[in-house]
């Protein structure tokens, strides 16, 4: 089953801070919704386990992710695939950041994929529902990240 998504973000945060929040493993770790573990295997290669639900159906995934075109701090090509106790899965995205006239960023993603197995069959419409859902968690968390940066460099 093919799955496309695409949208826009705004970052209280600078291109590069941006950038480098979403190259981090330890951020993303923490943003990614189910993320357990993100491991650094070579260049810009990274191993990762998550655990997720989708609809009623939960399990777990391992996968690969591998950054490539990199264009600092300005855009970014990411393939990732995966395989688990709900399926396979695979796709690439990318993404643009552009600076705000506030000193902000904006971040501009597509991404497209293909998912089979147990997961597939919740349906394209649930499965579309869901990942836009994980995606809207991964920029709440991001952005509770540099949120939390403020909080502690205002503390100094």
């Amino acid at each position: 089953m093919k799955l496309n998504l695409e949208g826009k973000e705004q970052f209280d945060a600078p291109p590069q801070e941006l950038w480098d929040a979403l190259i981090d493993p330890e951020v993303l770790t923490k943003c990614i919704p189910g993320c357990r573990k993100m491991t650094e295997i070579g260049p810009d290669s990274y191993v990762i386990e998550v655990q997720l639900k989708v609809a009623a159906v939960g399990g777990s995934f391992e996968g690969a992710v591998s950054l490539h075109d990199k264009n600092e701090p300005e855009s970014c090509r990411i393939k990732v695939s995966g395989e688990g106790s709900l399926g396979t899965g695979e796709g690439q995205a990318s993404f643009t950041i552009t600076p705000t006239d506030d000193g902000g960023s904006e971040l501009s993603y597509y991404g497209e994929g293909e998912v089979g197995g147990l997961v597939a069959g919740v349906g394209q419409r649930i499965l579309k529902s869901v990942s836009r859902h994980l995606v809207k968690q991964f920029f709440t968390g991001l952005k509770k990240h540099f949120s939390a940066s403020d909080d502690v460099s205002t503390e100094s």
